[in-house]
């Protein structure tokens, strides 16, 4: 097992260090500087600001001085919000992100789960046509535009729900359905297949034949062999997640990390760029290094294969 770990802990190390170099590489090839918008500024003051930051410095020495700051936990200043520190922004507004991921997260895995379980457990029967026709919608219409049409019926029409913000526990409904419709079809579909070849295999036929109860067997065997497929998918979810948060937020006008993030894209604010893209992707790989585990604790498989090459 300390193998199995480490071995993966040292895989998502090196993918960090590859995304903070792509960053950086990235916001250097990009056309300009982050203050070719500002016309009113003389010369001798832009080649100050350039100076001040570090960017009339060699490309190398810029690299080196920002792996550095990366190592020592310190992500810069924004250009841009008047030398706010990159870490202080981040710390302040993914609280909003969190909150709403967390939700969404939990809110996909409970309802896509056990709509896969439903239409499963009633294979061709009303419930699964149901629930398919629930996980097509979640996949067909887009998450900006069943945004968009709940913010008009459900909050400018009946004024059930608030149309920004995210003051209350009723302002996260309509966020989170949005945020989450895509993963729950996906999880609905992947639990569905997954327990319908479970429910084929020879073993659940051998523990009906010993007289096991329908639910003990769905209880013992069913379910934790079908959710295999949705605990290695709760990385990709993460994802998911975290990067539609960035519409998401934007639509509701949630104060979040993605908001931020826009904002500071079209005004090339190169630290915080760089700064909100690193700690995106640290999260991820963070996710994917959990889930890792967790598959490699759920599956009984891969603890058998890891003995054998022991």
């Amino acid at each position: 097992m300390v193998r199995y770990i480490s071995s993966k802990f040292i895989y998502m190390l090196v993918s960090i260090f590859v995304l903070a170099t792509l960053t950086f590489m990235l916001m250097k090839v990009i056309p300009g500087d982050p203050f070719m918008s500002e016309k009113a500024v003389p010369p001798e003051v832009k080649a100050r600001l350039m100076a001040q930051y570090g960017l009339d410095k060699p490309l190398y020495q810029q690299y080196g001085q920002y792996l550095n700051n990366i190592i020592h936990g310190d992500l810069g200043v924004s250009m841009k919000m008047q030398n706010q520190d990159v870490g202080r922004v981040i710390r302040d507004s993914f609280g909003f992100s969190l909150r709403l991921g967390i939700v969404s997260i939990i809110v996909s895995v409970v309802v896509g789960v056990s709509l896969g379980m439903i239409a499963a457990l009633n294979h061709r029967k009303l419930m699964d046509n149901f629930a398919m026709v629930v996980a097509v919608i979640g996949v067909s219409v887009p998450s900006f535009v069943l945004a968009s049409f709940m913010q008009y019926f459900l909050g400018v029409k009946l004024r059930w729900f608030n149309v920004a913000g995210l003051n209350g526990p009723l302002d996260y409904v309509m966020p989170v359905i949005a945020l989450s419709a895509l993963s729950i079809a996906f999880i609905a579909r992947l639990t569905r297949s997954s327990m319908l070849d479970v429910l084929h295999a020879d073993y659940i036929k051998t523990a009906k034949a010993k007289g096991l109860t329908n639910w003990y067997i769905i209880r013992k065997h069913v379910i934790r062999n079908g959710i295999l497929p949705v605990v290695t998918y709760l990385g990709p979810l993460t994802a998911n997640v975290l990067t539609g948060s960035v519409v998401i937020e934007s639509i509701f006008g949630i104060g979040g990390l993605g908001k931020v993030f826009v904002y500071n894209i079209s005004n090339r604010d190169y630290p915080m760029i760089m700064g909100i893209t690193l700690f995106y992707g640290i999260i991820l790989m963070v996710a994917r290094f959990l889930t890792d585990i967790a598959y490699g604790l759920v599956d009984p498989r891969i603890k058998l294969a890891r003995r054998k090459e022991g």
